[in-house]
Formats: C-alpha cells, sequence, structure tokens
C-alpha cells in the first residue's frame, strides 16, 4: 500500500478551461454550477436537480457537455451529493481521477465460450450506453429495476478495461500493449487464481451505496450471454463531506492512507498516469488511457492491533494521529530520512513502509491510487476478512507498481501484517468520444 497523498487544492482543468476543486492531488471532485443555468429551451438545472444548491458537472475533457442527455426531472428533491454527475465521453475514463467515492465495486468477466471480436463490441456498445445513462441519472436502457430511482447520479462512475486474456479471446494479440504483459510473482503473494485476472474489468464507484448496486446490476445483466462474471468484489470510503474539511483517507489500520499522490498540479502528472497521444510505446488504441493494477490485499488486523501505537508508527514511518512523519511537521511535511534519535538509530526505520514507497527512493516510480475499503465478515476462527481493494493508476505499470512492490518485497515491515489475495491488471482506453464506445477504437480498427 504504497504512501502518497490526498489535499485540498484548486486547480485549472487543462481540457475545459474551467476551474476544478480536488479533494486529494489529481482527483478533482465536482464543483458547484448555477442552479438555473440551462440550455435554451430545456429544463433548467433547478428543475432537473431539484435543489438550488446542486453540485454540477465534472468536467473532465474537452467537449465533455456537447450534445450530452439531460438528466430527467427529479420527484424528489436532491442534496449535493445526489445531485453530482461525472461525464461520460471526457478525454480518460470517468472513476480515474475523481475523488474517493463511499461506494465501490469492482468486478471482471469472463467472454463466454464461442464469444468473440464481434460480441465483445456489442457488448462494450451496451455497457456504454448503459453507463452513460446511469452517470446521467437516467434509468438503464432495458428493465431498470428502480432501486436507484429518487438518489440522482450520486457521482456515478462507471470504467471498463480489458484484461491480458481478452486479446487472445478475440484474436486481436497483435494490438495487445507489452505494458499488459502478466505481472511478476512476488514473495508474498499468496494469490487465488479464481478471484484474479479476467477478460474485461468493470470499476463501478458513487457516493450513494443503492445507486453503485443498481449500476452493478445492470452491468451484469447487459452481458447477458456473451460474458459472465468472474469475480466480484465490493467497497467503501469514508462518505465524501463527512468532515468540514478535506481530509486524507483512513485505512482499516486506522493509518492514513494516501499520503503523497500524485498531484494533479504536477508538472509530470499526466506523463506517469496516462498513456500520452503520440510517441508512445502503447498501441494507437490507448492514447489517453491507463493501466490498473487491481489487488485485494487481506489486513492481518488481529495481529496489527496487538502493537502499541508507537510500534504501528514504526512500521508506517508516520503518526497514526496525523499522518505526519516521525521526523516531525504535518502530514505534508517532507520526511526526513537522515535523521537520528538520541541512540544514533533512524526516526524513520529502513524498513518503514512510508520510506520504501517513496518515489525519490524508487526512481520517481509513482502511482495514482484510488483505493476501498472492503469486510467481507468473521471467519469461522473469529478473524475478520478485511482489508484494501488496492487500485492503482499508471502510464506503465513495469515502471510504476511493480517497482515499487519489488522493492516492499524485499523488507517491508507491513508485509508481517497483511496478505495479497488476489491480483489483476488491465489496460484501461482513453474515454470515448461523443457516439463513441469504449474500446471502439480497439474493437472496429
Amino acid at each position: 500500500m504504497p504512501d502518497q497523498s490526498t489535499r485540498a487544492a484548486r486547480t485549472p482543468d487543462a481540457d475545459t478551461g474551467t476551474d476544478r476543486k480536488t479533494d486529494s492531488p489529481g482527483e478533482p471532485v465536482p464543483e458547484a454550477v448555477p442552479s438555473g443555468a440551462s440550455a435554451p429551451g430545456s429544463l433548467s438545472r433547478r428543475k432537473l436537480l431539484g435543489t438550488a444548491g446542486a453540485t454540477g458537472l465534472v468536467l473532465g475533457a474537452a467537449g465533455a457537455g456537447a450534445g450530452y442527455a439531460a438528466a430527467p426531472a427529479q420527484a424528489t428533491p436532491l442534496s449535493s451529493i445526489g445531485s453530482e454527475q461525472a461525464m461520460f465521453h471526457v478525454k480518460h475514463q470517468p472513476g480515474i481521477t475523481q475523488g474517493l467515492q463511499a461506494r465501490g465495486h469492482l468486478v471482471a468477466f469472463d467472454l463466454a465460450a464461442g464469444a468473440g471480436r464481434k460480441e465483445a463490441a456489442a457488448l462494450l456498445r451496451r455497457w456504454s450506453e448503459t453507463a452513460r445513462r446511469l452517470m446521467a441519472g437516467e434509468e438503464a436502457p432495458h428493465d431498470d429495476t428502480g432501486v436507484a430511482r429518487d438518489a440522482g447520479p450520486s457521482g456515478l462512475t462507471v470504467t471498463f478495461g480489458f484484461g491480458h486474456s481478452f486479446f487472445t479471446r478475440t484474436g486481436l494479440e497483435k494490438q495487445r500493449p507489452v505494458a499488459l504483459d502478466p505481472l511478476p510473482d512476488f514473495s508474498a503473494d499468496q494469490l487465488d487464481k479464481s478471484r484474479s485476472n479476467g477478460d474485461l474489468w468493470v470499476q463501478i464507484g458513487a457516493n450513494d451505496a443503492l445507486v453503485a448496486f443498481h449500476a452493478l446490476r445492470a452491468i451484469q445483466k447487459e452481458a447477458g450471454s456473451a460474458a459472465t462474471v468472474r469475480w466480484q468484489m465490493n467497497g467503501f470510503n469514508r462518505t465524501p463531506g463527512a468532515t468540514a474539511h478535506p481530509m486524507t483517507a483512513r485505512n482499516l489500520m486506522g493509518q492514513m492512507d494516501g499520503t503523497r499522490n500524485p498531484r494533479s498540479t504536477d508538472a509530470d502528472f499526466d506523463e506517469r498516469i496516462f498513456v500520452p497521444a503520440s510517441g508512445s510505446n502503447d498501441p494507437a488504441w490507448m492514447a489517453h488511457g491507463s493501466y490498473v493494477v487491481v489487488r485485494r490485499i487481506r489486513m492481518l488486523l488481529d495481529d496489527w492491533e496487538k502493537l502499541s501505537v508507537k510500534a504501528q508508527e514504526q512500521v508506517i514511518g508516520r503518526r497514526k494521529s496525523d499522518g505526519a512523519p516521525l521526523t516531525g511537521g504535518t502530514e505534508t511535511t517532507e520526511m526526513d530520512l537522515e535523521k537520528t534519535d538520541a541512540d544514533g538509530d533512524l526516526v524513520v526505520p529502513l524498513n518503514a513502509h512510508a520510506r520504501i514507497t517513496r518515489p525519490d527512493q524508487n526512481g520517481g516510480a509513482a502511482m495514482l491510487r484510488r483505493p476501498f475499503s472492503y469486510h467481507d465478515g468473521i471467519d469461522a476462527d473469529g478473524v475478520p476478512d478485511a482489508g484494501l481493494l488496492f487500485v492503482c493508476w499508471q502510464a506503465d505499470p513495469l515502471r510504476g507498481f511493480v517497482t515499487v512492490q519489488r522493492k516492499l518485497d524485499r523488507g517491508d515491515a507491513l508485509s508481517a501484517y497483511i496478505r495479497h489475495e488476489a491480483s489483476g491488471l488491465f489496460a484501461v482506453p482513453g474515454g470515448a468520444a461523443q457516439g463513441e464506445y469504449v474500446g471502439q477504437r480497439l474493437l472496429e480498427a
């Protein structure tokens, strides 16, 4: 669980020319729009959202609003959380740079026997239309269950990716990116193959649990006979707005989790996180896309909670109370890696998690982390099955995740208290332009 940060900031959106407010570096959250703003001849935004104080559209890319379908009028007034709307037709797929969402579902599918490129294209077309409608607060295109009828969009995002096996199943091996080569084995891995990898991957996030479930159910049903669920995982985070000021999230160990996350204001943010449109070794269809590593990391909470707070802080290298480095200051203070105590010992131990994962200790390797916590009940022996659904984004997984994980594998103090139980790597193409579906430039090339 690499150590990367979240902090409130206001940054210009290079794709739209608007300002965007961030709950964490590199993770924009919705910005308020005038409640009465509307297109000529259309319902007012006030009527559409049923609230004068609605937060508005997440505009992540050029042309995001042109020709976009309006959400239906709401019978029930919405809160600012309920009215938050992320756009589907954006430069980078939704669910990557948005702030952490309160509820998430990660699900992998395998194409059905006999299904190939034609069936995959039809499936992505259906999925994209379903995602576009639900993200706008509309009903699913077929047999809507009404589960999220009164909830509004609630910041829903739906993200699609392709696994290594997808390209063999569809006869597109020549279009498979080299960056999608299987991850290496790590000594601490105890991976369940049945809950790892997959032909297709879908991430669903929202700030309302019913909205997230509604989208999950719709995506599953739209798979029809073309694909079957391989595995599915459910996660959660603190609800946005629960604290008066944005804070770095805490994981189930009680630690600040996300310190030193890349910032959208960093000069090399796009270079580290997204595949460029040109001058890349990646195939053209991956322009503006990213690679996501997904890991189900079980936390051995009974063992962890036996440690004193001081011992936990030595494992992490940061104070539990506020996330500040053990060398002093605040959460954003640079860690003094050379500082020693009165006995001449390093204040931040050599095997402390926060020391090992620093980009400057890994050749500049960085990942944009958007994890979810999970809790899947209590085992028969009374041990909680709980931990982190680790989700990280990077332009090159070999330079990002693999570099850092190899370093952790050689001596991270946290390794004694966690267990990697499932893993996946997926290529996530850029966002679909108006009139396109996600993956069209691959499947119809």
